[in-house]
């Protein structure tokens, strides 16, 4: 992974929490305006969850094909390895194979 990848990947997870704090937020607040009264506060402080509600699942469906994007590009790449280098890979499978198989032999 790049570090411009990662450093992406960073910024939307940073966003993705900044949202889903304000989220919360506002979901405090209308609790609490709606606890002592039904009046204007509560449709405003209802109005700003929606909204942060629908910006937050945005971002949670964009990241979600961030993350299938990521995961195609690996298996393409992961393919395009095995095909170029069969007998490595069948050699690290073995390897990998092996030590998973000890590892649940001990227990």
């Amino acid at each position: 992974m790049t570090t411009k990848t990662h450093s992406s990947i960073a910024s939307s997870k940073d966003k993705l929490m900044d949202d889903l704090q304000m989220v919360v937020a506002d979901a405090e607040e209308l609790l609490r305006a709606t606890s002592s009264q039904a009046g204007d506060s509560a449709v405003a402080a209802r109005a700003r969850i929606q909204k942060s509600l629908q910006v937050a699942k945005e971002r949670l469906v964009d990241a979600q094909d961030a993350v299938v994007a990521r995961t195609k590009e690996a298996a393409k790449a992961t393919d395009e390895y095995v095909h170029e280098n069969p007998w490595k890979a069948i050699g690290i499978s073995a390897c990998v194979g092996a030590i998973v198989g000890m590892l649940i032999a001990r227990r």
